[in-house]
């Protein structure tokens, strides 16, 4: 064989291969490559989180009820008190006089009783006496009248023991008036030591006010004054009225915000996870006992009702979350984080969030029928007709086997429920072990029905890092 035949065979061989690669290549071009996964069945949880702060269910300022210094602070700063416990009082010198002037009015008064008591006592023997003498009186009277009947006595005798008996009668009416003179006195004088007692619970009462005791078991949280200032009666939290305050931290929340888009999911006594800043690693149980009514501005937190402003911005709705069991190291005010969870369904069927999009299923029906490329009349008149963006349909791209064994991404409308961390529950229009599109994003977002595609579950690639 010449070496002309053989130049002429070998670039033949060449130009062969060329159309073949090139065949091949433009093959692979026309597939897209897309990351896959499946519809599976598993545990769904739905979460929603909240950022905000410990603070206690209940809590106060002790204020000053007393105007005056400061004469001792029993307590301070992260200290735990007692119901009733003295933690604080003001000069007291001017009450505690007064008390002191009030129970020497009542000493006094009650003397005058008991002496009053005496001379009524001493009425009432007078009035026995009287009755007695009375009597006898009587007697005299009664004889002296019978013997002067009888001519046998004179009539100045029978005048005087008439006198006397009248005398004596007289005297009996006059202390009985005397006995009721001394009761009226008594009385008088029992009234006087009830106007002092009540006196005295009033002197008392200004004297309580001096000094300043725990109305429950508590931690004390702040103390902003100190030993030797003057307090005054005054406004709630007014500069000089508040002594401290006090948390009762045996009931402990969580107060935290939660976006208006959670919040219609949210509901009393559902479980949620609290952690703190403050303490990394540990986890809190609690469960919701208060879900705000009212719409707090995100850059502001007033309510939406006491805003003036007609500016449109983000909001949040406060939500209380009570701890199962309160700790020792927590504090009002550390930051936290409440992951309430709203939702829990046991063996349902479940997808990657990222796999969903919005599609006219029309259009999406032609192009599927066309392998991916809008045909000339029926894709064009669908697309002429879609549906506005607000009633797209929802749903999901399912690989599937063409006539000719190629994988197409069909789309597959969806209704769905739940949504977990990463993956969201499907109602309908899927089964279990499907394959469906789940990206990339940038394919997902242009993909269309009918595209012929290839898996590539490949991690992407990250950003590079400087490593100078």
């Amino acid at each position: 064989m010449s070496a002309k035949k053989i130049i002429l065979i070998v670039l033949g061989v060449l130009v062969l291969g060329g159309v073949i690669i090139g065949t091949i290549l433009h093959g692979q071009a026309a597939v897209t490559k897309v990351a896959t996964g499946k519809a599976v069945r598993q545990d769904l949880v739905a979460v929603v989180s909240g950022t905000g702060q410990i603070k206690p269910k209940t809590y106060v300022n002790v204020g000053a009820t007393s105007f005056g210094r400061i004469t001792h602070l029993y307590v301070k700063e992260g200290d735990h008190v007692k119901a009733g416990q003295m933690v604080a009082t003001v000069e007291s010198e001017m009450p505690a006089s007064a008390v002191d002037a009030q129970k020497a009015t009542i000493a006094a008064s009650k003397t005058d009783v008991e002496s009053y008591a005496a001379a009524e006592r001493t009425a009432e023997a007078n009035v026995e006496m009287a009755k007695a003498d009375l009597e006898q009186k009587k007697f005299d009277y009664d004889r002296a009248l019978a013997l002067y009947q009888e001519k046998l006595i004179a009539k100045q005798d029978y005048d005087a023991k008439k006198a006397a008996y009248d005398v004596s009668a007289a005297t009996l009416q006059q202390r009985i008036a005397a006995v009721a003179q001394a009761k009226a006195q008594t009385n008088s004088a029992h009234g006087h030591v009830d106007q002092a007692v009540a006196t005295l619970r009033g002197s008392s009462y200004n004297l309580g006010l001096t000094q300043s005791k725990a109305p429950f078991d508590a931690l004390v949280t702040n103390v902003p004054v100190r030993e030797g200032e003057t307090v005054v009666v005054g406004i709630q939290n007014a500069e000089g009225s508040t002594l401290m305050t006090l948390a009762d931290m045996s009931v402990i929340t969580a107060e935290v915000k939660v976006d208006e888009t959670d919040i219609v999911n949210v509901a009393l006594n559902q479980p949620a996870d609290v952690t703190v800043d403050a303490l990394p690693g540990r986890v809190f149980k609690g469960h919701v006992t208060e879900v705000g009514d009212q719409a707090l501005l995100r850059t502001t937190g007033v309510a939406t009702s006491q805003s003036t402003t007609g500016t449109e911005e983000a909001k949040d709705f406060k939500v209380v979350v009570t701890l199962d069991q309160p700790s020792d190291d927590l504090r009002p005010g550390l930051s936290t984080t409440a992951k309430i969870t709203t939702a829990h369904k046991t063996d349902t069927l479940t997808i990657p969030i990222q796999s969903l999009v919005q599609r006219n299923p029309e259009v999406e029906k032609a192009l599927a029928a066309n392998g991916g490329r809008p045909a000339s009349g029926t894709a064009q008149a669908a697309t002429a007709t879609a549906k506005p963006k607000s009633q797209l349909v929802q749903g999901v791209y399912v690989l599937q086997p063409d006539h000719s064994r190629k994988l197409r991404a069909v789309f597959v409308p969806v209704s769905t429920g739940i949504t977990g961390a990463t993956e969201i529950e499907v109602l309908n229009g899927l089964k279990q072990g499907d394959e469906i599109v789940t990206g990339r994003y940038k394919v997902l977002r242009a993909l269309k029905s009918g595209t012929l595609v290839k898996r590539d579950n490949t991690p992407e690639a990250g950003p590079e890092v400087d490593k100078s």
